[in-house]
This record gives structure tokens, sequence and C-alpha cells, in this order.
């Protein structure tokens, strides 16, 4: 306590609340190969000799299980090799992932997408990567890998999966969507995407989901993490695997496979559902409400670690519920919470009805959060009556 020894005004300095800030949602991290055998006249790094030893250290290739940031497609090169046979599925996926409006990437290079416990040691390498939210294997369709990349989504809560139907010829769920099973921290695409190949000089079909991923980043950096990653153009897309009608696509929407329709030559995202379609969670059954759902609580439980080894009493029960408010009050100015007033978007509750003696005994501190969240408007319905009468 500082002495006052002369009649005056004085101010003071105290330690505020720290405010929450919201966690980035769009950076991904990508699985894929590149068979440093197959080497590419046209790309230096994989026909020069760098030094004796391995083939990643031969041709300048990352190596195995080593996860590598990328923000731009001149530092894909420098690792991965610019388009070619070996890396072909890998390299469209990124060069599609940034031109959709992708910025930041996590790579690892495995040595087969079909191997489930090298994809499983990729993704354990993610795990302490706290910045990625989404995780894609392009072109993995073998079951067991699909379901060892929800698994790591599910057990992280902060990361959401983006997985490739099958290339079914038939156009049902249970073809497209394999047996993989629902889950709402995951969301699949069907069909696969015509791209231009500047190996071939050719349209070439490749999975989706690279292409879907920069979407994602896009949506969430121009509108936010709340807007559903649909009805958005898919760039550096030519054409589609399979032209799905209306009909088609009804038979799929309920399982939750989101397909690309072409309108009028304009490539459309035409699905915003997570893996199952809300089985069994329907609260979940839209992406962008599990997304912001994983987006809080990343956001608010980094934004509130000042509470830990605090007096568990009620001033830390009022700073918590202040931080919090204010930061649920921007995601509802934001757009993303629904209500006329923050009332009615959302609760915090911190108090001694949550924090009884039993739970302060146990060093805990209790906090009620309530949201509601804003669900996209799926089914645009027009109810149009012929109407009969003379006119005045």
């Amino acid at each position: 306590m500082p002495q006052y020894l002369t009649p005056g005004v004085y101010v003071e300095e105290v330690p505020g609340t720290p405010p929450i800030t919201g966690v980035g949602t769009s950076t991904a991290g990508f699985i894929g190969t590149v068979d440093p055998k197959l080497k590419n006249p046209d790309n230096a790094a994989f026909l020069m000799p760098l030094k004796p030893g391995s083939d990643s250290e031969r041709y300048g290739l990352a190596g195995l299980n080593e996860p590598h940031l990328v923000t731009n497609w001149e530092q894909f090169k420098s690792k991965f090799g610019d388009f070619h046979t070996a890396n072909s599925t890998l390299a469209h996926a990124v060069f599609g992932f940034f031109n959709n409006g992708g910025a930041t990437c996590w790579i690892v290079r495995v040595e087969t997408l079909a191997d489930t416990a090298g994809v499983q040691a990729a993704l354990k390498r993610f795990e302490a990567i706290d910045e990625i939210a989404l995780v894609a294997a392009p072109g993995a369709l073998d079951v067991a890998v699909q379901e060892a990349i929800i698994s790591h989504c599910e057990g992280m809560k902060d990361r959401f999966a983006i997985l490739d139907g099958q290339p079914a010829a038939e156009i049902s769920a249970t073809a497209i969507k394999g047996t993989v099973r629902n889950s709402d921290y995951a969301a699949l695409y069907f069909p696969q995407v015509q791209v231009f190949d500047p190996v071939t000089a050719k349209p070439s079909f490749v999975p989706p989901s690279g292409h879907i991923a920069g979407l994602f980043s896009r949506v969430d950096l121009e509108r936010g993490v709340h807007k559903a990653p649909a009805n958005e153009t898919l760039r550096g897309v030519i054409g589609l695997a399979y032209p799905i009608s209306p009909n088609e696509q009804s038979l799929l929407n309920p399982a939750g496979i989101n397909v690309i329709r072409n309108f009028n030559g304009t490539i459309l995202v035409w699905g915003a559902r997570t893996l199952g379609g809300g089985d069994p969670k329907p609260e979940f059954r839209y992406i962008n409400v599990r997304r912001l759902m994983n987006f809080l609580r990343e956001s608010i439980e980094d934004g509130t670690r000042f509470a830990v080894f605090e007096p568990n009493a009620a001033p830390l029960w009022q700073r918590i519920r202040r931080s919090v408010s204010a930061f649920l009050t921007n995601v509802w100015r934001d757009g993303a919470l629904f209500g006329e007033t923050p009332d009615q978007a959302f609760y915090v509750k911190c108090d001694e009805s949550t924090n009884p003696a039993d739970v302060r005994e146990a060093g805990q501190v209790v906090t009620e959060i309530g949201v509601a969240i804003v669900k996209p408007a799926e089914f645009v319905i027009f109810r149009i009556a012929q109407m009969t009468g003379s006119v005045s």
C-alpha cells in the first residue's frame, strides 16, 4: 500500500482481468505421400543429389513424419517438390488450399495413406501444434485411416476433420460413405473435383478435401467460423467427376454427405452437414455449429487461465463472469449467436450455486455457460399462391 503524505487526488494502476481473444480456426493440418523414387526432370530439387544419405537427404525431400509449416506454394515446393507424379494428390490438395483462401498449413509426409499406424503417428505429431483447426489426408479412403482422423479430432476437441467420399459408381449413401462411423467432428465431401494438371497438361480428377479446407479458411476469414462453409465457389475447379442432381442429393444429404454441384458452370459446395447428418447428436447437425463450439471452448479455455490457483471465492467468480460475458458479447455482435440482446443470446453463471463447498474443497471452480447458436438456413421455402380477383 503506497503512502500518501500530501492532500490531493491520486490515480493508481491495478491489475485487471485480461480479455479473452478468439483463437484461430483456419490453420489446416495435411497428411500426404511423396514417393522419393519418382523424380521429375523438371524439378531440380528431386533430381540433383544434395548429399549422401537417405532418400529424404538426397532429394531435398521433407523427412517422414516431420511436420512442416507452409504458408505459401513456394514453401511447399521447397520441401515437397513442384507438381509431379510423385506428389500429385498432395500437391493438388495444398495448391487448392491456398487457391481457395487458405493461408497457413502444417504438412506431414507418410509412406502410404493405407497404413493406419503411420497416419496415427503423423496425427500424434499434430497434437502438439495447438493452432491446427482442420485436419485432412487428401485421398485417404481406407475406413480405418478415416476413423483415426476422426478420433484424433474428437480427442483434441479443438479441430475438425475433412474427409473424401468414396469414388462410387452408384449414387447411394452406403457406397459413398462406406462404413466410416458417424461423428459431429467430421464432414465428408463428394464427388472428386476436376482441375488442370500441369504435369500432363490435361484435366485431372483429384480428391476435394484440400480445396474444401481452403474454402473453410476463406469463409472463416471473410465471414467468421459461425458461417456455414457452403454455397461458396470452389476456385480452380473446372468440373466434377459426377454431376449430381437434386434428386440424387436428397439421398445423400440426410446421411451427412456434402455434395459439390455444378450450377451453370459455377462449382459450388452445396452441403454443410457433419458426418452422419446430426446422428446421434442432432444439435451438431451443421458444420458451423460444431466448429463454433470448438472455437468458444478453446478461446474461453485459453482466456481464463488467470483463474488457475487464484483464491476460489466471490471475487474470482466475478472476474470469470465479466471476462466470459465480454467475450461472448463480442461473439454475439459478430452475428454468431441468436437473440436481439446479449441476455437472449447467452448466459454465464459462476457463483455459489455452481461452486458449493464440496466443489471448492475439490479445488474446482465451475462456470456454467449457455449459448444460442445461429443455424444456417438450409431449406429456404417460399409459399406461393395464385390469387384471383379484380385489380383496382
